[in-house]
């Protein structure tokens, strides 16, 4: 429990109404009750602000209406994420390893680390310190994960790959895949081997259930601060810059280079050996499949400046009418012609 003076400190924000009031936890603004705080992070709840029950609500510094007290600050959006963690639950692997756990005497192991059941380190792996390694992980010969990660259950690191520090890697994924890469001869499919390995930057997210693919003879590259949600795959050989946002269902193909603080909407992707911009936005389900220039927003498939697709969306949804125009046009002349 906070007051709500105390969450302003925590958010260096301004309190509007009583900054006594005590707040128990946080809530949607249309489903909060008394003790809670709430949001206000989209124009398309603005009404509720009239309506809430919540005890406050946190808006931006040009807000002014409101039926409740208001904690007003610069970014609602980044104070959110403070409250939010304010109130979350204190929940912090237990330092040691779990006697089902396999490791190789040949491994490093840092100080302060957490190894999980059953999970398995091998040899000529190196952990840093204050690692966290959920149950069921395997990490193969070589890999080196960076001090302050914290490795998700059932996650596999493929040999000699590299993990930087305080990087969270999410369930079910896999970091060091064998890439998709086939020469066919006479309708054989030959596999190519993948000799390079996956390096994730520092501060690096990968949600759950991802594949990131070793590179074929240089590394798959991930660099600092990008975040992937779940279910994304990763191809052999891709570069991706620092601070991207990679949403779920997104598939980049091999050799492909993404900038720095590129941003793919769900289900989007790219088309192997193209360069995609610094600060470049590629819409849900956009497909880009030729290299483009980063600061510029990209939709449809194959992907265009979103303007120009909006345009050509525009004539499409008219064909219809201008279909029964033209008939009718191929008509007048047909009904022309008999009269003669």
């Amino acid at each position: 429990m906070s007051t709500l003076r105390e969450l302003a400190l925590l958010v260096d924000g301004e309190v509007v109404g009583d900054p006594n009031v005590e707040i128990t936890g946080v809530a949607e603004i249309h489903n909060a009750s008394t003790g809670s705080i709430s949001f206000l992070l989209h124009k398309k709840y603005q009404s509720y602000l009239e309506s809430t029950k919540a005890s406050a609500v946190v808006v931006s510094k040009s807000e002014s209406s409101g039926n409740t007290n208001l904690l007003k600050v610069e970014n609602p959006s980044l104070a959110f994420i403070h409250i939010l963690e304010h109130f979350s639950p204190k929940i912090s692997a237990e330092e040691g390893i779990h006697p089902t756990a396999l490791i190789d005497p040949e491994s490093n192991i840092g100080k302060g680390v957490s190894i999980g059941a059953f999970a398995v380190i091998s040899s000529g792996s190196d952990i840093g310190s204050g690692v966290s390694i959920g149950s069921h992980v395997i990490i193969e010969s070589g890999a080196v994960i960076g001090e302050g990660s914290k490795i998700g259950g059932g996650v596999i690191v493929g040999h000699n790959c590299e993990v930087g520090s305080d990087t969270i890697i999410q369930g079910g994924t896999v970091i060091g895949s064998h890439g998709f890469g086939f020469t066919t001869e006479k309708d054989e499919h030959h596999r190519i081997p993948q000799l390079g390995r996956v390096v994730l930057g520092d501060d690096v997210e990968i949600g759950a259930n991802c594949a990131i693919d070793r590179g074929t003879m240089t590394d798959t590259v991930i660099g600092d601060g990008t975040k992937l949600d779940n279910l994304v795959h990763i191809a052999h050989n891709v570069k991706i810059g620092k601070g991207c946002l990679i949403t779920a269902h997104v598939a980049i193909a091999g050799s492909t280079v993404v900038g720095d603080y590129v941003a793919f909407g769900g289900q989007s992707g790219a088309a192997d050996h193209v360069e995609i911009g610094d600060r470049a936005r590629i819409a849900s389900r956009g497909g880009i499949t030729k290299s483009v220039p980063g600061g510029k927003t990209y939709s449809g498939m194959p992907a265009r400046e979103a303007m120009e697709q909006n345009k050509l969306d525009a004539y499409i949804n008219r064909l219809p009418e201008l279909v029964k125009r033209v008939q009718a046009l191929e008509q007048k002349l047909e009904n022309g012609k008999g009269k003669k």
